[in-house]
């Protein structure tokens, strides 16, 4: 996505926006909106930013044992829980997403 695209990412949208979609949890994953729910199992080591600026994204896991490893570009791991919004900041000074309001290890 190019940064003039930003607005997708805007946790304030309109119906006019992409709504939230299911990603396979990989190890790599690409969201495309703000709302992104992640099905499956494999811990996910890297998020590919849509943008090249400070953005948050907010990650729902559907399955009961989704995880992060520190392996990529996320700076902790993270178990989330079931179902509940895990939230993720980009900072484009190291290149990293810092999640919060969720157990980490």
């Amino acid at each position: 996505m190019a940064d003039v695209d930003f607005q997708q990412l805007s946790t304030v949208q309109s119906g006019a926006q992409p709504k939230p979609n299911t990603i396979a949890a990989t190890t790599t994953i690409a969201p495309t909106s703000f709302v992104t729910f992640i099905s499956g199992s494999t811990a996910i080591a890297t998020i590919t930013p849509f943008v090249s600026g400070a953005h948050m994204l907010c990650l729902i896991f559907t399955a009961t044992n989704g995880a992060t490893t520190t392996t990529g570009n996320i700076n902790a791991v993270v178990t989330p829980v079931q179902n509940i919004p895990v939230f993720l900041v980009f900072d484009p000074n190291t290149a990293k997403y810092f999640a919060g309001n969720v157990k980490t290890n």
